[in-house]
């Protein structure tokens, strides 16, 4: 990672700048940067903007015949949603994590942090989920 991006990315996680601010310099560094001599084939793929769910179901005892569903989630939204929990108060996450685990769902709130938001959705790049059974398929992609 070269300097100007960490230089971003600790102003993001300092506050200094929002996700999309953040978004914005490091896509414009991105086009600075000089081409690889070996072209565009070593060119990095494009930043996913969406989490994509789809599930098709040929399930036909619901007697409405074959169901689909195609959900496109920005992942400004997870932005966004990690931004605003690090603006509850303390007492606040420790409720919503009681609640959280109480329903089985074992994720810690005070945990998220802005600056490893960003490298978690570097990683969903390569996520994708592929269900299949007789009766219907889910998907889960970025794109």
């Amino acid at each position: 990672m070269n300097e100007q991006r960490r230089q971003i990315l600790q102003m993001l996680g300092e506050g200094e700048i929002t996700a999309d601010e953040a978004e914005r310099l490091i896509d414009a560094l991105a086009r600075q940067q000089p081409e690889s001599p070996q072209g565009t084939a070593t060119r990095a793929k494009p930043r996913p903007k969406y989490l994509r769910v789809v599930v098709s179901s040929e399930d036909p005892a619901d007697g409405d015949g074959p169901s689909r569903v195609n959900i496109q989630i920005p992942l400004q939204l997870l932005r966004a949603g990690v931004r605003l929990a690090s603006l509850l108060p303390p007492q606040a996450l420790t409720r919503a994590n009681a609640e959280l685990k109480r329903s089985g769902v074992p994720i810690d709130l005070t945990e998220l942090k802005p600056q490893h938001l960003e490298e978690f959705i570097e990683q969903l790049d390569d996520v994708v989920v592929d269900v299949d059974d007789p009766d219907g398929k889910v998907q889960v992609f970025c794109e």
